[in-house]
């Protein structure tokens, strides 16, 4: 099915042609149709599989067909860099129909960003703390708005956005059209659903509890402390292109970016305790590749949408389903190959479990000559496998995976 059945605007049918994307995502085939109706829509689907083309093209060409040209569009989202990265989508896009947009965010001067708005913008993409501070100075006045858009809405929740939301909704006019995009669809987001939004149509875009095929899923038995010896093993042994390394704390975060950086690696950390220039430049240095490796708490990475990386290693195991698929979630994406690692320890036992029951399967066991015998009970004979990464196709554009 090519995107020129939707009836989408034909300027933003070319900015496809020249990226040469001609078939939908299922996500995009799902939500497009929908959105264009301007009809409410909530939308599950996991991460890198092209939620954001699904509200961006809609809804600038719905946009693209009114003469307004201030605040018709916002966007929510939970951290700064995923901020950028939505916007950097909707202003490629935006050039062609003629629609300009602007990023609000933490960490610089409100003024700067007052005077933005100032002039005009008819999309904006911001996080709900620097566009509260906005709303309450005055400087955004939201009386034409028509399309709001909350992106990795899950995660805003998670991270104690619900009341700046709330906050935020009871400023904006009622008759809108709303559309939420989510990993996951918990209780919260069911009741801010139904808060919000008038007889929304909703998609569900594959189980939650099923990763992306592309994905090649491996884990390790080890002792904690072994961890680290293990994880230079496999970065040493296997063709990296650039990897994530997941932990739950900050400090051993840290910890674990210096060891990797004498051991030669070219690793960076990043977590909520950093400065937002800090983080910024840890990211961009990622991307560049100055960085192959990223060790990062999940509340840092949510929303990290970075092309060709090859490798996401579990170092500590998450404590949810949800959790392993959003880690996990990072590699593998527009039609790529990845890997992903866990490391379990005899105290995640527990939580590797929880883990394998959610996704209907148990993972399959790697075995390491050098993890203490006990470790061999977590490891069925009939279940060791090769840990060898095959090569991988090259990734693809920003405007594609997103």
């Amino acid at each position: 099915m090519p995107f020129s059945v939707f009836g989408l605007d034909p300027r933003c049918l070319r900015v496809l042609h020249e990226q040469n994307i001609t078939t939908p995502t299922p996500v995009q085939a799902q939500a497009i149709p929908v959105a264009l109706t301007g009809k409410d829509l909530v939308a599950v689907a996991q991460t890198g599989t092209g939620k954001t083309l699904a509200f961006t093209l809609p809804s600038l060409t719905r946009l693209g067909a009114t003469k307004l040209t201030r605040n018709m569009m916002l966007v929510l989202t939970p951290t700064r860099e995923l901020a950028v990265q939505v916007q950097r989508v909707i202003e490629e896009v935006g050039k062609a129909v003629q629609i300009k947009s602007i990023v609000l965010y933490g960490g610089v001067g409100l003024q700067r960003q007052a005077e933005d708005l100032r002039r005009g913008r008819a999309v904006i993409v911001a996080t709900p703390g620097r566009l509260l501070d906005h709303m309450n100075r005055g400087n955004i006045n939201f009386k034409d708005l028509s399309i709001l858009v909350l992106d990795e809405a899950d995660r805003m929740l998670d991270m104690g956005f619900l009341p700046d939301i709330r906050s935020i909704l009871r400023k904006l006019p009622k008759e809108r059209q709303t559309m939420m995009f989510s990993a996951t669809f918990p209780d919260e987001i069911a009741r801010l659903t139904s808060e919000m939004m008038h007889d929304p149509e909703r998609i569900n875009v594959g189980s939650i509890s099923k990763p992306v095929e592309s994905v090649r899923q491996l884990l390790y038995p080890v002792m904690s402390e072994d961890k680290s010896g293990l994880l230079i093993e496999i970065l040493r042994k296997q063709e990296i292109n650039s990897a994530v390394i997941f932990l739950r704390t900050k400090s051993r975060t840290d910890r674990l970016a210096t060891t990797l950086r004498k051991a030669g690696f070219k690793a960076a950390a990043i977590h909520g305790d950093l400065s937002q220039k800090q983080r910024e430049q840890a990211l961009e240095g990622f991307r560049n590749g100055r960085y192959k490796i990223l060790v990062a708490t999940d509340v840092a990475a949510r929303g990290l949408d970075v092309e060709g990386i090859s490798h996401v290693v579990n170092y500590d195991i998450p404590p949810t389903a949800e959790d392993y698929l959003h880690r996990i979630g990072r590699t593998a994406r527009a039609s790529a190959e990845g890997d992903a690692i866990t490391f379990v320890s005899p105290s995640e036992h527990l939580a590797l479990e929880t883990i394998e029951r959610a996704l209907g399967r148990r993972l399959p066991r790697q075995e390491w000559e050098k993890a203490p015998p006990v470790l061999s009970l977590f490891v069925p004979k009939e279940e060791q496998t090769s840990a060898r990464a095959p090569k991988r196709r090259p990734g693809r554009s920003l405007l594609r995976r997103r």
